[in-house]
């Protein structure tokens, strides 16, 4: 455990951090009694998604339909007319 005063913290900062992160307890005192204590943070753990695409879902047009050309009237099913 490191104790040490806030004179010395702020001139050590960056040691005292190093140390906290390293897993030592880092109090620190203000008129000899202690104040804080240095911990790390632990981060959130990340949610990795996949985005690859599955092929259960793969989308099969039939050789004689163009995505491009605009759908006939006769195409368009009776609901969206």
């Amino acid at each position: 455990m490191i104790t040490v005063n806030m004179h010395e913290a702020k001139t050590r900062l960056s040691q005292l951090v190093a140390a906290a992160i390293d897993g030592e307890e880092v109090i620190v005192c203000a008129d000899g009694k202690p104040r804080v204590r240095l911990a790390p943070v632990v981060p959130d753990p990340q949610i990795h998604r996949d985005l690859t695409p599955n092929p259960r879902f793969a989308v099969k047009f039939s050789p004689e339909y163009d995505p491009t050309e605009p759908l006939t009237d006769d195409e368009w099913p009776e609901d969206c007319k």
